[in-house]
């Protein structure tokens, strides 16, 4: 007479084969969302790596590269500017808040001015920058604008003979865009904030010429568009010619006309005449 077991086809604990399934299954869900995780993380880890290790084989040779392709006098020009210039103009020329502007795109016209004139390196930060004797060579000057130039481009210094121009022309020219500041003759004149045009009496012709290309300070920028090379040597030849004539009147006063000496008559006769008045009333 057969047996049976009354427990042979009940389930088991929650661990037996009929709860082993649904868990099973959930485990292994989570242990393969772990994996998948730590494999995009070692991925990630991987390819930073290979970048790290491909920028550190290619970057040196580039950077060597470059440094070969730099001329001599953009080398030279390099360590002027790291010893002179970076602390207001920033290491990548690109200027320094309340400090210096960005050199990049300036040219060699407006390092020639700047320095030529001695008004770079500046001094102390104030209204203007004053004219002084300039701290480098030609030689600096030309490694200076070499290393400038090289970053960004811009205008270059003219060749030839910058007084070639026609004096007529250059004289209407002058009158109409200079002289508000500069007076009719060059003689600079005051402007508002502390700051004033200078005079042109000893300014050379290669000054004058990149001072129109560059716009310093309140100056505009007269390029090609506004003024061509032909009428920028116009100007240059009347303001040479109106300061190497004679004056035929004796003292100049800035020849701004008779209205100059007719003052000084008026003030001086005035008060000579006053002087004896008041000399003769206590005379008597």
């Amino acid at each position: 007479m057969s047996t049976t077991n009354p427990q042979s086809d009940a389930p088991l604990d929650a661990d037996g084969p009929a709860a082993a399934g649904p868990a099973a299954r959930a485990r292994a869900r989570r242990r393969s969302k772990h994996r998948r995780r730590f494999a995009n993380v070692a991925g990630l880890f991987v390819a930073l790596i290979l970048t790290g290790a491909a920028y550190s084989a290619f970057a040196p040779a580039q950077a060597a590269g470059s440094t070969s392709s730099e001329s001599s006098a953009e080398a030279a020009g390099r360590a002027l500017y790291e010893k002179t210039c970076i602390s207001c103009h920033g290491a990548n020329l690109d200027g320094v808040p309340h400090r210096g502007p960005s050199l990049i795109g300036v040219g060699e016209a407006s390092v020639f001015f700047q320095v030529h004139t001695g008004r770079m390196p500046l001094v102390r930060q104030e209204a203007e920058a004053r004219e002084k004797p300039s701290q480098f060579t030609d030689q600096e000057l030309d490694q200076l604008m070499a290393y400038i130039q090289a970053h960004g481009g811009g205008p270059t210094l003219p060749s030839g003979d910058l007084r070639d121009g026609d004096l007529a022309q250059g004289g209407e020219l002058f009158r109409l865009n200079c002289a508000s500041c500069h007076n009719f003759v060059g003689e600079g004149g005051a402007l508002s904030s502390g700051k004033m045009a200078p005079s042109l009496q000893h300014a050379d012709d290669m000054t004058i010429y990149t001072a129109m290309l560059s716009g310093p300070e309140n100056m505009p920028v007269f390029g090609d568009n506004q003024l061509t090379p032909a009428q920028k040597r116009a100007v240059i030849n009347y303001v040479q010619t109106i300061h190497a004539e004679a004056n035929p009147g004796g003292a100049g006063i800035g020849r701004i006309g008779p209205v100059g000496e007719g003052l000084v008559i008026w003030v001086v006769g005035i008060g000579v005449m006053l002087f004896g008045i008041f000399w003769m009333g206590s005379k008597a």
